[in-house]
């Protein structure tokens, strides 16, 4: 139950950091431009000029609250929503004389939630044609009745808040207790949780100070990339295997790119790393308050070019030592860790943390559909898609297939794809949770709904009770199966009986069969191998289906399939494949095949799936497969 509880509260969390995200990221380059302006034209700036320097002004008083404002209500209520944010957000600015950004970011999603509860509560009592007139009249008085109450209530709540919070942190700063923040901070990177705190609290609390002080230290406690490079070092120098040899990349892209959460594996790893960027994080911090640095702006993606580019004048000795000795100390600490460490380093280590990662990123996202919702009477057309189309969403998509004709709904299409590649007439798009924001960024006029596993999932539920729900019609009329095409998969492709290997041992014998007969081309291996490092194609009930990735789909010469039966079984992360059938997919030739599998998986008892995982028959194995009903 406690950890229930912790996960709930973390997923709070985390939903609170995107949406805090949703409205400060978009707005990253106002900050920059404000950064940059006053960096320069301040008094204390590079070329200090004083008529210049009045175009920063309006910009943390009025345009980046509005904007803030703005996106918040968006978030909540698309344009109508942004509109009524920025109408309210004005009146808590006009009643401030410092940048009003927590304002901003309450009053943003209250007009933005109030519009829309407004809207709902009138939709079926507006008279046909005054529509317009209702809608533009009722924003402008309900933004009107906001303004006004952001500027004589809730814009002196926030003043007073402010003025607590920031003579708190004042407090804390001069009694040199500042580092210990990284005893919260460095963890909650690591758990996703740091979006949360850096835009919520620190990105808003060092734009005053700046406005100030012409500089900030709170936009460096969580942005400095010196913590995690010291973690990555120390892999580097002492660590095993794949957590060694994958650690130049990763440096590049966390130091350079400011991708923090490349690193982040590393520690899920050996969670007692956490304790190595804690230390890091602390010794920045003390450095940085020792050397009086900080930025003017925040550093956003936290690369050291971004927080080289918003230094400003005098400070650049001390921000540099706050990331050198972050990272030394990251590192030394880290070493003693890594030294002693029995681990292998060993690439299902590495990818087991990856796996944990990913969950957790995706704590508090609704992973099984999005706000969207296609009724099912107007339900036409389903696609999976998946990085390939050939393996994953084929499967799924067959089964899913099968299940609504025998179910009586002939009516529905259901294909798959690869994405980049689905129509822009689907209506409904099943994909891999990873896989969640390509999704959506190729076919946004979609409903959405994301699986952890294409063939072991509930969406063939959540379509069936949508139509059923509606009284769609079903057809009766007998159901005519896919018909397998000869030579796609031979009997001499049917192997038994073989003895164990490595996962990646087993997907090689499966790749270098579908190049003997002539299927794909050699790289298409190499395609199958880097599939599975991306995402597993262990699809459930001991079988896996290794195929390539979208990069080598050129290599595929002819639709092709092999079976690979090993009795004791092949490891693939915490479970095993005694099936492992490599696909190679050209059009839809190889579909009915995996039309059978999904039913064989759907249908056959764990007895009878035990038989095909031990027969020392190779025409019971091909029977299945390429059985027509």
């Amino acid at each position: 139950m406690s950890n229930q509880k912790k996960e709930g509260a973390q997923e709070a969390m985390q939903k609170f950091g995107r949406f805090l995200s949703g409205m400060v990221l978009p707005n990253i380059g106002a900050f920059i431009a404000w950064g940059l302006l006053t960096a320069l034209f301040i008094p204390t700036g590079w070329w200090p000029n004083e008529y210049l320097a009045q175009v920063g002004a309006p910009m943390s008083k009025w345009l980046i609250p509005l904007l803030l404002g703005y996106s918040g209500g968006a978030a909540i209520y698309g344009h109508r929503g942004g509109v009524l944010g920025t109408i309210a957000t004005a009146g808590v600015i006009a009643g401030s004389d410092i940048p009003m950004f927590l304002g901003a970011m309450i009053m943003g999603p209250l007009g933005g939630w109030v519009i829309k509860k407004f809207d709902k509560a009138i939709e079926e009592q507006i008279p046909t044609r005054f529509e317009m007139l209702v809608n533009n009249f009722s924003a402008g008085i309900i933004g009107g009745i906001l303004a006004i109450l952001a500027f004589t209530g809730i814009g002196p709540v926030v003043l007073a808040a402010n003025a607590v919070l920031r003579a708190g942190v004042e407090a804390i700063v001069a009694m040199g207790l500042l580092p210990l923040a990284s005893i919260i901070i460095e963890p909650a990177k690591v758990l996703f949780l740091n979006n949360a705190i850096n835009h919520g609290v620190l990105s808003p609390l060092g734009i005053q100070q700046a406005e100030q002080y012409g500089k900030s230290m709170f936009f460096l406690l969580e942005a400095n990339p010196g913590p995690g490079f010291g973690v990555l070092l120390a892999y580097w120098f002492f660590g095993k295997g794949m957590a060694k040899d994958s650690t130049p990349g990763a440096m590049i892209i966390h130091v350079l790119g400011g991708i923090h959460e490349i690193y982040f594996p590393y520690i899920l790893m050996k969670p007692v790393l956490v304790l190595a960027v804690i230390a890091g994080g602390m010794s920045g911090v003390f450095t940085l308050n020792l050397l009086g640095g900080g930025l003017i702006a925040p550093a956003s993606p936290g690369s050291i070019l971004a927080v080289l580019a918003m230094t400003p004048k005098g400070a650049f000795l001390a921000n540099v030592a706050d990331f050198l000795v972050a990272t030394a100390v990251s590192c030394a600490v880290a070493s003693i860790f890594i030294k002693g460490s029995h681990d292998d380093g060993s690439e299902e280590s590495l990818e087991a943390a990856r796996e944990s990662m990913t969950e957790m990123k995706n704590r508090g996202k609704d992973l099984s559909a999005d706000e969207k919702k296609v009724s099912g009477a107007e339900l036409k057309r389903i696609v999976y898609a998946c990085d390939a189309g050939m393996g994953s969403s084929a499967l799924g998509a067959a089964g899913l297939r099968k299940k609504l004709k025998k179910a009586g709904y002939t009516d529905i299409s259901v294909t798959n794809c690869a994405i980049g590649n689905i129509p822009k007439d689907a209506q409904l798009v099943v994909s891999h949770e990873k896989l969640a924001e390509r999704a959506l960024e190729d076919s946004p006029q979609a409903e959405h709904i994301w699986v952890k596993d294409f063939t072991q999932n509930n969406v063939y539920d959540i379509v069936a009770a949508r139509l059923k729900g509606e009284g769609v019609e079903t057809k009766a009329a007998p159901v005519q199966e896919d018909t397998v095409k000869e030579g796609i998969l031979t009997k001499a492709n049917v192997k038994v009986g073989l003895k164990s290997v490595s996962k990646e041992e087993a997907i090689k014998a499966a790749g270098e069969l579908l190049v003997k007969d002539g299927y794909v081309e050699q790289p298409y291996i190499q395609g199958m191998l880097n599939r599975e490092k991306d995402i597993t194609t262990y699809i459930g009930k001991g079988i896996a289906i290794p195929h390539g990735e979208n990069a080598v789909k050129e290599c595929v010469k002819e639709s092709g399939i092999v079976v690979l039966q090993y009795p004791e079984g092949i490891q693939f992360g915490d479970d095993k494949a005694y099936l492992i059938i490599g696909i190679a997919g050209r059009g839809n030739d190889h579909l009915a095949i995996l039309a059978n599998l999904a039913t064989t998986m759907d249908e056959y008892s764990d007895e009878q799936l035990h038989e095909l995982y031990t027969t020392k028959d190779p025409d019971v194995l091909y029977k299945v497969f390429t059985k027509v009903d």
